[in-house]
Order: C-alpha cells, then structure tokens, then sequence
C-alpha cells in the first residue's frame, strides 16, 4: 500500500490562515501555528465587537440628542425629551433624531417643540 501524504490540503490550510494573518506583527503573520492563534483570536474579537459596536453608537446617538436638546432648550434633558416624544406620539429612533440633530437642527427644533408641548 503507497503512502498517503496530506501536503495539498495541509498546505491550502495553512495558506488559509495566513493569508487572513496578513499585516500582522512578526512571526504572527509569517508562522502558522503563532499566525492560527493570533487569527482564532482576531476572529473572537471581531465577532464581541459586532456587538459592541451597536451599543457605541447608540451611545453617540444619545449624547448627541442629549446635547442638541440641551442647547434648544436649557431645562429639557435627553430623558424628558424622550419621554415627551411618547407622549406625543412621535415615534422616531435615535440614529434618526441624532442625524436631524447634526444636519438639520431646524427640523430637531421642531420636533423639540412638538414634544415640549405635548409634555
């Protein structure tokens, strides 16, 4: 019986894997074994800051609200002004209110009012 080796399937994997370690530093982009650590953990982190990337946002979206509010009217908070958008009954999510806020803070005024008047 010949014997069997595994060189083409090993070699595309490694290959695999150091293509993705490509940019790293040192041996962690030219040695598969340091590169397969470095790349598995690559991957943990890109898939928990998926994650994390929807709460920064929604952070930035908040603060940004927060501080376009406070400038039209200097009593209102971001959680009144939320508060007073339910009441109105105007339903528009904060990636919108943060965007009108930064590029048209006429029409944010206008909403701030509407809410300011319902509350």
């Amino acid at each position: 019986m010949s014997r069997v080796t595994s060189g083409k399937v090993t070699h595309a994997r490694h290959k695999k894997v150091l293509t993705a370690a490509k940019g790293y530093y040192g041996r962690r982009s030219t040695t598969f074994k340091v590169a397969a650590q470095a790349v598995d953990k690559a991957n943990q982190y890109a898939t928990r800051d998926r994650k994390n990337r929807k709460r920064n946002f929604r952070a930035l979206w908040i603060q940004r609200i927060n501080a376009a509010v406070r400038a039209h009217d200097a009593d209102m908070t971001y959680s009144r002004f939320i508060n007073a958008l339910s009441k109105a009954g105007i339903e528009v999510d904060r990636k919108v209110l943060a965007d009108l806020a930064v590029h048209e803070p006429e029409a944010f005024a206008a909403i701030v009012d509407q809410a300011k008047a319902a509350a």
